[in-house]
This record gives C-alpha cells, sequence and structure tokens, in this order.
C-alpha cells in the first residue's frame, strides 16, 4: 500500500508570503521576546522614584507586564507559523485518498 500518491495532473503553486514569514519567524520570536525582557531589565536600573514598597510594586508589575507580552507574542508567532505551515501544504501537489467502496443501495440497510 503506498501512503502518498500524488494525484496524476496535479500541479504546486510558487511559493509566496508564507516563505518570506517562514524565514522571518526566528527573528521576529528572538526580538519579541527580548523587548519585554530588556523593559523589565530598564525599569530595574533606572527605577522610579518612590516609597521601597512603591518601587517594588511598580517592578512587580512591569514583571507582570512582561511575562503577560512575551507569552502573548509566543502564542501570536505560534499561530502565525502553523498559518504559514497550512498554507505550504495546500500548495504542494494533490495527493489521492483511499477508496471507501459504497454499497450500491437506495437506502441504509437498517
Amino acid at each position: 500500500m503506498t501512503w502518498l500518491r500524488k494525484l496524476p495532473g496535479s500541479r504546486r503553486h510558487p511559493p509566496g508570503l508564507e516563505w518570506r514569514l517562514l524565514r522571518r519567524m526566528p527573528r521576529i520570536l528572538l526580538l519579541g521576546t527580548l523587548l519585554p525582557v530588556l523593559a523589565a531589565g530598564a525599569a530595574r536600573v533606572w527605577p522610579i522614584g518612590g516609597s521601597p514598597q512603591e518601587i517594588a510594586a511598580a517592578l512587580d508589575m512591569v514583571d507582570i507586564y512582561a511575562i503577560s507580552a512575551v507569552i502573548l507574542h509566543w502564542t501570536l508567532v505560534l499561530t502565525l507559523t502553523l498559518a504559514c505551515i497550512i498554507v505550504w501544504l495546500m500548495k504542494g501537489p494533490a495527493y489521492v485518498a483511499d477508496s471507501y467502496p459504497l454499497p450500491d443501495r437506495d437506502r441504509p440497510l437498517a
């Protein structure tokens, strides 16, 4: 049994935007992760004035925002990468599925 038999006469479509995005994804992932981390680090280097409790609360809030921004960014990058992979697969050649013989009846047996 052959698993992936190409459909005769099918053709591949030329690559488009999906390949450009897939090639940029590692850089986009790295930059989008570094920016919130650098912002949180900058908040620690140049703290806001106030009492020690206010500074600690502000730094905690900056950390929460940075972590949530990184998680949101990772989710968006993963979603966009999956969409690009799906488009890439859909532009490939068509494949023949296994046939399913149907009974020659006008109505169901039951």
